[in-house]
């Protein structure tokens, strides 16, 4: 398989992705929650995760007012959520530090793939790997052939599997006097 285009993915039929809306914001806290705290608990420790759930590790309400932040779900639950943006904040949740809504330019900037979480009882079947090629697809539509993000040590490998390459290791102060460690990593589209 060619790391830097996955083949074409497939939700199981009891899966569907959608846009996510506004009314989505309370369960989004809850999927975010118990997937930062159970999923990121052996790259991080409580007090990385303590401080940076809310701030760097959260909802961010301007993907899901841009149109660019979906969620799978079953029937009567959400069970995953990622996104993209064509805005220059790379990471982080509507109470980031340093937030930049600036609109970036197609065919000069890099598409902003942001804030990836997973219920930890649909971990590793292959969801996150669909909203990654959801995202991908939906920014390849307005023009961007360049992707970068801010990714958690959890998600690195995830990233990597499918062409990102690291830029650089970036500490985020936290409010708790801690630090969190993230990878900027970035992939040019083949297609391009």
């Amino acid at each position: 398989m060619n790391p830097g285009r996955p083949a074409k993915l497939v939700l199981d039929e009891a899966l569907s992705i959608r846009t996510a809306a506004a009314a989505d914001i309370p369960a989004l806290h809850a999927l975010i929650e118990a997937s930062v705290r159970e999923l990121q608990a052996a790259d991080y420790s409580p007090e990385q995760l303590e401080g940076a759930l809310g701030t760097y590790l959260g909802v961010d309400t301007q993907l899901i007012e841009d149109g660019t932040y979906f969620v799978v779900e079953t029937s009567a639950l959400l069970v995953a959520c990622g996104g993209w943006s064509r805005r220059k904040t790379l990471f982080g949740a509507d109470h980031r530090p340093g937030r930049d809504e600036t609109l970036l330019e197609p065919k000069s900037d890099a598409a902003k793939i942001r804030a990836f979480f997973v219920h930890p009882a649909w971990a590793r079947r292959g969801i996150g790997s669909i909203i990654l090629q959801h995202c991908e697809d939906a920014a390849r539509a307005e023009g961007f052939t360049r992707f970068e993000m801010g990714a958690t040590l959890t998600g690195v490998p995830l990233y990597r599997r499918w062409g990102y390459t690291e830029v650089e290791r970036i500490e985020l102060p936290l409010v708790n006097g801690g630090s969190l460690p993230i990878v900027k990593m970035a992939k040019a589209d083949e297609m391009a």
